[in-house]
């Protein structure tokens, strides 16, 4: 197959590309998975490439989709294409991938599936298609895709490995959906190529100047090489007077159909531009439409015979430029009468939304039964293709409503379903279209809130606290339970800011606390009154409220809807309270919802938080695929979110070079933008870094930019420790009791063996005597009582460092010993080399020992092992990583011939045995 060369006219001057397209190929008969993206121009030769490429596909099974212009809103359209004919596999898929393909091909009813849900459905159905056969999935005019099936294949393409899978797009421009994947640009053809395939279709003598000029302005394009002659008499082109135009090359490719549809019957146009839109290329309908029409079937001969259209199986075009052509040539009056007429025809029980879709299209004006039809479609949409479906049908309905109010009220709701789907330019502009009518005051008070809500969620801008606080003020009299859920997220918005939100956080706060107490509180309730009263009145007051309220999100009190929604505001209240445990939980039990439902955009800030916790425990290897999860997870939903535990990992490990440029990077954050809480968490770990390697004076300077919060929230509380231990290893024992103050302001309240313990570490650093020693002590009595063993062994380190200095060197040797084999077994290097040094300051020899090579595994390689040793199954483990079963058994077997092993049986041990 690699020598096949090219044959047909088409594809003169493609020798390269077509040899691409034949290793692509024989990489998939061979049982490997490809991709490639091929972009050009209208025109360039993308469709002669793909026909090549089906001609020399062999035994491979072809399934294919196309892009249509009049169907981008519709959701999935072209995945249903696709996949209509793989459906024989859907039993095979697990039990959530299966519901959720049923569920957007309209088989069964259903809550909306995450579309993440079904790209990973896609490609189980895919992988298990190739097992019995090797599939190559074509998808043509991928700039008329819709929005969620282009998601989907994008998503599949990316996490293809060993599936006996080939994908080949074809597209006009770059498609933010299929970024990362390889891509081939089309540019025209050579000169002699050019000129050659020029002259196939002016087979008569053409003036040399006015050839150049055909030359010039196709720039190769072969297909505007064969149309732009076409319907041009000799004296036109021997002139060069016949493509005098400022069109653009597709335009100009266009107005040449054009010319040559002009010629054809009255008929054979009409039965063109019925099939134009209809985009399913179904003969049935356009037979059905044409016959609403009173067009006979003769009307099909002149369109086949001059080549612009087939009737077979499938109703198809030539070329999607004839299709465009067919349609922007008709008048507004005949487009509508087609799309009426389709509208007829269309089944409302089988297919109602695409129904909905003609009848909109053939509306000449405002009209509410047809605006009614697409908001109920709305519904239907959303359950099969999420809220950008719903969103589409919705604005429609908009366009389609005369009168006011409720055009208004639909606005709201249509700007509703585009934040959700994050669609924020639309989502503003229907606000604009609200707020063109006359708004009641609780219209108004939603406008105000769904423009903080997109403030926050597109850019986390510093404008959202203050934008969800003035909705929240207005609701109090109009829907109170409303007004709180929007106080909280106004909350959380402030908080995320870091500093910078601290006076925008006072303000809220106050304003909430003001709000009459529920008369039947839930956990939210009870949560923004902790929050409130942290702010405006200190721990003591707020703690007991907080507690109530992260014992419910930790043990699942709260419904499933509430915990997804604002668990990550609960941690906000397990961090205040230093309840490491309570946050573990939070977030255990939110990812476990999460996986549970498929609603994986939430997934990244639980996974992060989770690792960042697992993190602080000393399991960095545990840590380290939690985070690679979050990174598969974010590259999936495109989420905006921090490398916290990349940062923390590096900087308790004490590797000052990456450490620092991680950290750097967090630092050029503009704290004022809405993400102060990253600056303020990479000072944090800077100060922890510095104090591991012992340069106290710059660990001294990172924990007092980081400590800067008033609020002391997050980060800000967690650098007092540090810098206490770094003012008193530099003399400053002024600063450094003001920070043991600012420190048990917090831990004091909380009440929590972490908190209490870093206080008492804290204060035995200003200590003398025997009440260090104590202090010392019941640090690390308190330490030891909990997970986090970094933690414990800092305090057996400074205990270690203090009796040495007060001469009792054989106690000090032992808390030292203590430190450094802990430090050594969790890997935290910096620290445990000043553990050694202190050692050797007692006069005990140590060893400094060598870091051991963990480049064995691949970081997915590592996630796997872990999961399969936790003992999830193949599909399970696809499921948490995106990738096929195929690609997981594929890994687990380099994983086994790494450790030595032949089964599953023998994985656990053998990591075990790694670990140690």
């Amino acid at each position: 197959m690699a020598d096949r060369q090219p044959t047909t006219e088409s594809l003169r001057g493609r020798r390269t590309e077509c040899a691409l397209l034949d290793e692509l190929l024989t990489a998939v008969h061979g049982g490997e998975s490809r991709s490639l993206v091929i972009r050009g121009e209208a025109g360039i030769g993308k469709t002669a490439l793909i026909q090549y490429a089906v001609a020399a596909a062999g035994d491979l099974l072809l399934v294919r989709a196309s892009g249509v212009e009049s169907e981008m809103e519709l959701p999935f359209a072209a995945l249903h294409q696709l996949c209509a004919p793989l459906l024989g596999h859907l039993d095979r898929l697990p039990a959530p991938q299966h519901e959720a393909l049923r569920i957007v091909f309209g088989l069964s009813p259903g809550a909306p599936p995450d579309r993440f849900l079904i790209g990973l459905a896609v490609l189980s159905l895919l992988s298990e298609t190739a097992t019995e056969r090797p599939t190559l999935c074509i998808v043509d005019d991928v700039h008329w895709l819709d929005r969620a099936s282009a998601q989907a294949f994008g998503f599949v393409a990316r996490r293809l490995r060993v599936e006996s899978v080939g994908m080949i797009f074809a597209t006009r421009e770059s498609n933010q959906d299929l970024r990362g994947l390889p891509e081939l640009e089309l540019e025209g053809l050579r000169d002699g190529d050019a000129r050659a395939l020029l002259g196939s279709v002016v087979t008569f003598l053409l003036d040399e100047p006015v050839r150049q000029r055909i030359m010039a302005e196709t720039r190769g394009n072969p297909l505007a090489l064969l149309e732009l002659p076409r319907g041009l008499s000799p004296m036109q082109l021997a002139g060069g007077f016949g493509l005098l135009t400022a069109q653009g090359l597709s335009g100009r490719i266009e107005e040449s159909f054009q010319r040559r549809l002009a010629a054809l019957p009255t008929d054979s146009r009409s039965l063109l531009l019925v099939a134009a839109a209809e985009p399913l290329g179904d003969p049935l309908l356009v037979w059905g439409a044409a016959e609403q029409l009173g067009i006979g079937a003769s009307a099909a001969a002149a369109a086949e015979s001059e080549g612009f259209l087939a009737i077979r199986d499938r109703v198809t075009f030539r070329h999607p430029l004839v299709r465009s052509a067919v349609y922007r040539s008709a008048s507004a009056q005949e487009r509508q009468a087609v799309h009426l007429a389709l509208a007829a025809v269309t089944d409302p029980a089988a297919d109602p939304d695409r129904r909905a879709w003609h009848r909109a299209a053939a509306a000449p004006a405002p009209d509410e039964r047809v605006a009614a039809e697409l908001e109920r479609s709305a519904g239907r949409a959303q359950a099969r293709g999420g809220f950008s479906a719903a969103a589409a049908f919705l604005q429609r309905s908009v366009a389609l409503t005369e009168e006011p109010a409720r055009r208004t009220g639909r606005a709201l709701v249509a700007a509703q379903a585009s934040l959700r789907a994050g669609l924020f330019d639309v989502a503003l502009e229907l606000l604009a279209v609200a707020e063109a009518g006359s708004l009641d005051e609780l219209q108004g008070a939603r406008v105000d809130l769904l423009r903080g809500q997109i403030a926050f969620a597109a850019t986390v801008s510093s404008d959202a606290p203050l934008l969800l606080l003035t909705a929240a003020r207005r609701l109090e009299a109009l829907d109170l339970p409303l007004a709180r859920v929007t106080y909280l997220n106004a909350w959380g918005a402030a908080a995320f800011a870091g500093p910078a939100g601290a006076d925008d956080l006072l303000k809220i706060s106050r304003a909430s606390a003001a709000l009459p107490s529920a008369d039947h509180p839930r956990a939210v309730d009870v949560l923004l009154t902790g929050l409130a009263l942290l702010i405006t009145d200190g721990r003591t007051a707020a703690a007991p409220h907080l507690h109530q309220a992260t014992r419910s999100f930790a043990d699942g009190e709260v419904s499933v809807e509430d915990g997804l929604r604002w668990g990550w505001v609960a941690t906000a209240a397990t961090n205040a309270l230093w309840d490491y445990e309570g946050s573990y939980a939070i977030c255990e039990r939110q990812i476990e919802h999460l996986r549970a439902s498929g609603a994986l955009e939430r997934l990244p800030v639980y996974l992060v938080t989770l690792a960042t916790a697992v993190a602080s425990r000393g399991d960095f290897a545990a840590a380290e695929a939690i985070s690679a999860e979050a990174d598969e997870v974010t590259a999936a939903t495109g989420a905006l979110i921090g490398s916290y535990t990349a940062v923390l990992l590096a900087g308790l490990r004490g590797d000052e070079l990456l450490a620092s440029a991680l950290i750097d990077a967090a630092l050029e954050q503009d704290a004022d933008g809405g993400q102060g809480i990253a600056v303020t968490h990479a000072q944090w770990v800077s100060a922890m870094l510095y104090n591991g390697l012992g340069r106290y004076d710059k660990a001294l300077a990172a924990a007092q930019s980081a400590s800067a919060d008033p609020l002391l929230l997050y980060a800000s509380m967690w650098a007092l420790p540090e810098l206490v231990e770094a003012a008193v290893h530099v003399g400053r024992v002024e600063l450094a009791r003001d920070a043991l103050d600012r420190l048990a302001e917090t831990t004091q309240p909380s009440g929590t063996e972490f908190g209490l313990g870093m206080e008492a570490r804290s204060r035995a650093l200003l200590s003398d005597g025997e009440t260090a020693d104590e202090l010392f002590l019941e640090a690390i009595d308190r330490l030891g009582r909990t997970e986090l063993r970094p933690e414990l062994a800092r305090a057996h380190l400074l205990y270690g460092e203090w009796l040495r200095r007060e001469g009792q060197r054989t106690q000090a040797r032992e808390h030292l010993r203590t430190a450094h084999d802990l430090f050594d077994a969790i890997g935290m290097a910096a620290f445990a080399e000043r553990a050694r040094h202190e050692l050797l300051a007692t006069g005990e020899r140590v060893r400094k020992r060598t870091v051991a090579s963990r480049g064995e595994f691949t970081a997915q390689e590592q996630q796997i092992a872990r999961l399969a040793g936790d003992g999830l199954s193949n599909p399970e483990i696809g499921s948490r990583l995106f990738i096929s079963s195929r690609t997981v058994e594929w890994h687990l077997h380099k994983v086994f011939a790494k450790l030595g092993i032949s089964s599953r049986r023998a994985l656990h041990d053998a990591l075990d045995e790694r670990a140690s």
